[in-house]
């Protein structure tokens, strides 16, 4: 049998321990380990710096040769005691301290990790940010500006003019993202104030230029006419029917914004719904602050702008809860003494009941009824809004608006489509 013996100690690269392969082959690291560039600390600030080494001290120049001068006899008695005792380290000047004493307390605070200031990079979302804003509209496609650009076939682009600039800058506040639906209600308490026009024609504009997701909804108390002007529809159904079958949009998980479509009136190439008042003359009873309240849950729910129509009374119920759930209350008048009245008065009593902020929380649209009005009076509305609502917005007279019947939004003039779109950026900028 053979003794075996022990294992005797083996040469070559394959059985070399790693570490004195990398102390051998690989050259020992510069300066202090890599991290995470996003949380590590920089190096400038996470290692100490070493303090620069002292100056030398400038040569001293021998001392100039003095004659021997006469000693007075208690200097005499003095130099004979021998030198006297240094004054302690503490009592000498700064300035006769250590450079490296100096420095010591800026290389302790630098080496402390909480002082260390973090890397910080240009993530993806800033990239995309910081060229947003360097993306302009691009070169002038009306008036002569643009004529000069289509005759040179592109070689001339001038830029747009004032007009045409307001008009992409009023489209973009109107197409801004909100962090959640906004309510924006239409309030007068005298008929013929242009409400239900006014709700139309901002359903018009905020519908096609954001595309879609807007309502506009009757809150009458009894009857409005919200659902007679605007596109007709293949039922009859109502915030009354809506109200008796609320009971199948409780389940969120199961309702659908397609079931809506029982109870809301497409409004075609306008892009937004219409959702009316209670139109049959045999059903009795009024929309109180509850109904409002459930049917604003659930309009919240499918839609990202909500246009209300108000009635008359500012007394009721329903009148009150839109006034108080409103993000955005607008006063509509027209250029005529009774109406700019009524306003006014609305805006004392909003204010007496304890409204907060009622100034910033209102814009007023102010329309034209006839192609000519008093200038005199239509100036002195505006001046009396101004003061009491955050802006004022004047919509010219268009015969599509003040027929009374169903509105072909197609057919709105250029100037109404233009003032209606400068009304309804100013009414996103209030959200």
């Amino acid at each position: 049998m053979t003794q075996e013996q022990a294992p005797g100690p083996t040469t070559g690269p394959a059985t070399q321990p790693v570490e004195a392969y990398d102390a051998r082959v690989l050259p020992p690291p510069v300066g202090p380990p890599i991290g995470d560039p996003l949380t590590d600390p920089m190096p400038s600030a996470a290692a100490p710096v070493a303090a620069p080494p002292p100056a030398a001290p400038p040569p001293v120049a021998p001392p100039p040769v003095a004659r021997p001068t006469p000693v007075e006899p208690a200097a005499a008695a003095q130099a004979s005691a021998g030198p006297a005792p240094a004054r302690p380290a503490a009592a000498q000047p700064a300035a006769a301290q250590p450079a490296a004493a100096q420095h010591a307390p800026a290389q302790h605070a630098a080496a402390d990790p909480a002082a260390a200031e973090p890397r910080r990079f240009m993530t993806a979302t800033d990239f995309l940010e910081r060229r947003a804003d360097t993306i302009g509209h691009g070169p002038a496609s009306w008036g002569w500006r643009g004529r000069v650009r289509r005759l040179s076939g592109g070689l001339i682009r001038p830029k747009m003019g004032k007009a045409e600039l307001a008009y992409h800058q009023d489209r973009a506040m109107i197409q801004r993202d909100f962090d959640g639906p906004r309510t924006i209600a239409f309030v007068n308490p005298k008929g013929g104030a242009a409400k239900t026009t006014g709700v139309l024609a901002a359903g018009y504009t905020f519908g096609t230029v954001r595309g879609g997701g807007v309502i506009g909804w009757d809150n009458n108390e009894t009857r409005g006419t919200l659902g007679i002007r605007g596109l007709r529809s293949s039922h009859r159904n109502t915030t009354r029917e809506l109200l008796d079958d609320l009971g199948q949009f409780n389940d969120v998980f199961q309702s659908r914004i397609g079931d809506l479509g029982a109870f809301v009136r497409n409004q075609g190439d306008a892009h937004f719904d219409v959702l009316a008042s209670d139109e049959r003359p045999d059903v009795t009873g009024q929309i109180h602050a509850d109904d409002f309240a459930a049917v604003h849950r659930l309009l919240e729910r499918f839609y990202r702008i909500l246009l209300i129509d108000t009635g008359n009374n500012m007394r009721a119920e329903n009148w009150l809860a839109a006034a108080q759930q409103a993000d955005l209350l607008v006063v509509t008048s027209t250029v005529r003494e009774d109406t700019g009245y009524s306003g006014l008065w609305m805006l004392d009593a909003l204010a007496e009941s304890g409204f907060p902020d009622l100034k910033h929380r209102c814009v007023t649209v102010l329309s034209d009824p006839s192609p000519k009005v008093d200038a005199r009076l239509a100036q002195d509305l505006c001046d009396v809004y101004e003061q009491r609502t955050r802006a004022v917005y004047r919509v010219p007279f268009d015969p599509i608006l003040v027929d009374g019947s169903t509105i072909d939004y197609a057919r709105l003039s250029p100037q109404s489509r233009e003032a209606w779109l400068r009304a309804c950026a100013g009414m996103a900028s209030a959200l």
